[in-house]
């Protein structure tokens, strides 16, 4: 299980710093198109497309990282009032219908940016190829289900160790 925890914490943090990457990279971008039109009245060409890209990629990214910190808002106020075998349990529960919910936007995602790969369907005014970026977002997204497995695993430990537990006690 140690080992399984490197991984995730090696593939989360990986996708971490591409999402930082992605956000400085937007940063970059819309300083260049502000000095570029100013200066010599020529704006980057795509600027708004890809500025949506880039940030869509790095909220995707992001997720992974964000979820093996316990970084999201969680519902601890009102859990933590029932005992901790109710809590084990709702835990097993919320991570593996998240598990499942998330694994099937990955594949819808990566079926989607099939078809757009297919139409071969672009950006309006740059004219990029748009299934790039749906598959990086599928990518991260995939990071997420990753997390979420292993949460789903040590959730599912606890409560088979708090029902060792009581065993034991009996």
């Amino acid at each position: 299980m140690k080992r399984l925890t490197g991984i995730v914490k090696a593939v989360s943090r990986i996708l971490d710093k591409l999402a930082g990457l992605c956000i400085f990279s937007v940063l970059l971008l819309i300083i260049a198109n502000i000095v570029l039109r100013t200066a010599f009245n020529r704006p980057i060409l795509g600027t708004y497309e890809l500025a949506g890209f880039l940030t869509a990629m790095g909220m995707a990214l992001a997720l992974a990282h964000c979820a093996f910190k316990d970084g999201h808002i969680a519902v601890g106020l009102i859990m933590e009032r029932f005992p901790r075998r109710i809590q084990s349990v709702t835990a097993v529960f919320v991570n593996v219908v998240s598990l499942i919910l998330w694994s099937a936007g990955v594949w819808s995602l990566v079926r989607f940016g099939q078809a757009m790969k297919i139409r071969g369907l672009v950006s309006p005014s740059a004219e990029i190829p748009v299934y790039p970026f749906i598959y990086f977002i599928a990518f991260g997204l995939l990071g997420l289900c990753l997390v979420l497995l292993l949460n789903s695993l040590n959730s599912i430990r606890e409560v088979v160790a708090i029902d060792t537990a009581k065993k034991v006690t009996r």
